[in-house]
């Protein structure tokens, strides 16, 4: 399946019924007066986040939304039908913005939030509304009022605990297929993996958490270059970031320098999350290398490094332990389901 994270749509609630003139006619029964009855409102359109989904990609192929118009009023005071809504289906972790893109109209964070994008119009009165001792057969009756029409993005940020980011050939796909069940591509060339890859971490019964492997960044990501910065939005919300270092390039500290600056070019909060620093690829080295690049690792960040290979599994489980650490207390502090107020464009 192909992984979508961005799209437009258009929507449009449903204009509402018009009301009906209309005259009681039976035998024997003179001036039988209006009868004219009402028409149904017209559908709404919902979106709602729900299980199951990890991408947008049913919105590539339907952009139009479109909900039922109300039926018209009737004679014999016959209620119009009430149009049905629409209810729009999208992963958790999905942001409603505006047309421009910036506007945060709503974060759908947890399955079964549900938010109105646009209201039905209301159906039109019949002429029975109108009747009066003055006029007691009135010949006019109301149309439906209009339904709402607007242009909306939905952005994917997937819901991850875990955040892995790095130069592209860090290592990154390998950590994750180490530390879960996850398959992502692994090769030995750069931008391996062109789109976000989940795994389930398995600690114990009690100890799980989503990791996400993001693409490489390249120095001037947030530029444009490589594949910039586009997808770092699906590490918004992990509790803390494992930065992998490939320990077999000369320039350690560069590595983690053009990381640590593209982050901070980003923001949203990236730049002060906490963050797990990880030699990888160790295996590959010898002890006096691995020695001397930890310790230059060290210097420039302040922290000690960890000593992780993908290949060979060491150091692995440290680095989640570390991780699911952070994450539990990051769930402890987080509140519960909450509300999502409907909306008035």
């Amino acid at each position: 399946m192909k992984f979508l994270d961005q799209c437009k749509i258009y929507i449009r609630s449903g204009d509402g019924g018009g009301g009906a003139v209309s005259f009681r006619r039976e035998k024997y029964i003179e001036y039988g007066g209006p009868d004219g009855g009402d028409g149904g409102k017209g559908g709404d359109v919902w979106i709602e986040a729900v299980e199951g989904l990890n991408t947008l990609i049913d919105y590539r192929y339907q952009q139009h939304f479109k909900a039922q118009t109300g039926g018209h009023g009737m004679g014999r005071n016959r209620h119009g039908a009430n149009g049905e809504d629409v209810v729009m289906r999208v992963p958790v972790g999905t942001e409603v913005l505006d047309e421009d893109r910036e506007s945060v109209i709503a974060d759908l964070s947890q399955a079964g939030d549900r938010l109105l994008l646009a209201r039905g119009g209301n159906g039109g009165w019949g002429n029975t509304r109108f009747k009066g001792p003055i006029n007691q057969a009135p010949r006019r009756a109301n149309p439906g009022q209009d339904g709402e029409e607007l242009t909306l993005w939905l952005r994917l940020k997937l819901i991850a605990d875990v955040g892995l980011v790095g130069l592209p050939n860090a290592g990154k796909s390998t950590f994750l297929a180490a530390a879960s069940a996850a398959k992502p591509k692994v090769a030995d060339y750069p931008f391996t993996t062109l789109t976000p890859n989940l795994g389930v971490v398995d600690l114990s019964t009690n100890e799980r958490f989503v990791l996400a492997d993001i693409p490489g960044l390249i120095e001037g990501a947030s530029e444009g270059a490589g594949l910039g910065v586009r997808f770092l939005g699906h590490v918004e919300r992990t509790a803390v970031l494992i930065h992998l270092v490939d320990g077999t390039q000369e320039d350690v500290v560069h590595a983690w320098r053009t990381v640590r600056a593209e982050l901070e070019a980003y923001g949203e909060g990236l730049e002060d999350k906490s963050e797990i620093l990880a030699l990888n690829k160790v295996d590959a080295l010898d002890p006096e290398t691995r020695a001397a690049r930890a310790a230059e690792l060290a210097e420039a960040a302040g922290v000690q490094p960890r000593l992780v290979s993908g290949v060979s599994g060491e150091g692995v489980i440290e680095v989640l332990r570390a991780s699911w650490a952070q994450v539990r207390a990051r769930r402890a502090e987080a509140a519960g389901p909450g509300e999502v107020e409907a909306w008035a464009p």
